[in-house]
Order: C-alpha cells, then sequence, then structure tokens
C-alpha cells in the first residue's frame, strides 16, 4: 500500500483559549478588590472629616500669626490663643474632661501627649496669664515666636485618649 493513497489530513490543533470572558474566581477576585478600595476610600474620607477640627484650627492659628505680626498686638494675641485652644480641645475632647479645666491644671492638659512640656514648663505658660498683663511692657518675657509653636505643636498633635 502506498502512503500517499491514503485519505489522511493534516492534525488541526484547536483555538487558543481567549481571555475573555474571565473565569468566575477572577470576576470574584475583582469585586473583593472593587470592595477593599471601596472600603479603604471610606476610611480616609472619615479621616479627613476626623481631622476638620484640626485644619481649622491650624489655619485660624496661621490667620492670627498673620495679624500679631501686623499689629504687634500680644496681648491680644494671648487672648485670642487661649480661646482657640480651648474650642480646638473641646472638639478634640469630650466636655467634661475639658471646659472646667483653668490655671495649670488646664496647661498640664495641653501637654498631654507632647514630649517636652511646653505649656506647663515652657513657653505656653505665658497663655495662662498673657490676657490679663496690663500694658505691652509686661509681654516683653514672653517669647511669641515659642508659644505660637507650641499652639502649632499641639493643635497638630492629636491628643491621647484619658485613661
Amino acid at each position: 500500500m502506498n502512503p500517499q493513497d491514503l485519505p489522511l489530513r493534516d492534525l488541526h490543533l484547536p483555538e487558543a483559549i481567549g481571555w475573555w470572558p474571565p473565569a468566575p474566581g477572577w470576576w470574584l477576585l475583582a469585586g473583593l478588590l472593587l470592595l477593599a478600595l471601596a472600603y479603604r476610600l471610606f476610611l480616609a474620607w472619615q479621616g479627613w472629616r476626623r481631622n476638620a477640627p484640626r485644619r481649622a484650627a491650624l489655619a485660624e492659628l496661621a490667620r492670627l500669626r498673620k495679624n500679631w505680626q501686623a499689629e504687634g498686638n500680644v496681648m491680644r494675641l494671648g487672648t485670642c490663643l487661649s480661646g482657640l485652644l480651648r474650642r480646638a480641645m473641646l472638639a478634640y475632647s469630650p466636655r467634661h474632661d475639658v471646659a472646667g479645666l483653668t490655671g495649670t491644671r488646664w496647661l498640664e492638659w495641653l501637654d498631654r501627649g507632647l514630649v517636652d512640656r511646653p505649656f506647663s514648663e515652657g513657653p505656653g505658660r505665658a497663655l495662662s496669664d498673657l490676657p490679663y498683663r496690663r500694658s505691652p511692657v509686661d509681654v516683653a518675657d514672653a517669647d511669641v515666636e515659642k508659644l505660637l509653636d507650641a499652639v502649632r505643636r499641639r493643635l497638630a498633635t492629636p491628643v491621647p485618649e484619658s485613661g
């Protein structure tokens, strides 16, 4: 028998498997990734909303610094800084922890979470009596730049939970 006379055809390979549509496992993975992304965006949005008082307080501090540099009224700056810190700390912590604090107890509370205790042992001590001084001569010993830096650090640093 002659091999050329046989009715044989060449082998035909099947078509390559396409990538579309994906298998059900890939759809599940894509869904899980989308859920994880949505959850991450939700957490970021919550963090952004939670930090809104901090951003507002820091913007107000920048405005107060600019006003102080323009007018030079240290006693007014002290009054405004005291009010700003009180409002900001009320936004960060429960009212019953903050509202009744005055004097040394208030300054010690402001030191919570800050390493070098800038309010009870540093330039922040001026906050307790700066608004009540009688004349600009009395405020010569207040280091305003360091006071502003201490207030900025307090506003930027989250207050640790009491425990």
